[in-house]
């Protein structure tokens, strides 16, 4: 594995643990020659996941793509990095779980909104507004009213 610090291809894994209900390993690495520690990842390899956009294209499901979303969603809220990952593990376990080669972007938009409103209304209200296109405060409104 490179370091993502010096580039160099020399580390030493210093602790691994699962993640995600076992279905991933995260490792804590520290590089041999600059002596900086960094993380990775292994998963199982999924069959390729396409999406259905709403233009008609379709493309690869990319959960670094969910990853920025529910970022910006998160933003200024009390939520961890470690949370994040969890959330973006159950999105995906679930979406893999519904067995289909092709989902519509609309069904992946939906899981992400289910997962985000468990951890935190104001991300999940965030990220309705920008996904869901609210056109003025009227919208948001409902949308919170919905939340009770």
């Amino acid at each position: 594995m490179k370091c993502p610090f010096c580039n160099k291809d020399d580390d030493k894994v210093i602790e691994s643990r699962t993640v995600a209900e076992g279905e991933s390993i995260r490792r804590r690495r520290e590089c041999n020659k600059c002596g900086k520690r960094f993380t990775s990842y292994e998963r199982v390899e999924h069959r390729p996941l396409m999406v259905a956009k709403k233009d008609g294209r379709r493309e690869p499901f990319s959960r670094e793509k969910i990853m920025s979303g529910v970022s910006r969603a998160v933003e200024k809220r009390p939520v961890s990095v470690d949370d994040i990952d969890d959330l973006l593990d159950r999105i995906e376990k679930q979406l893999y779980s519904m067995n289909k080669k092709e989902l519509q972007s609309e069904d992946v938009g939906e899981v992400v909104m289910q997962e985000l409103e468990k951890l935190d209304k104001v991300a999940y209200v965030s990220f309705a507004s920008v996904y869901r296109e609210f056109k003025d405060v009227k919208e948001f409104v409902k949308e919170i009213k919905g939340l009770k």
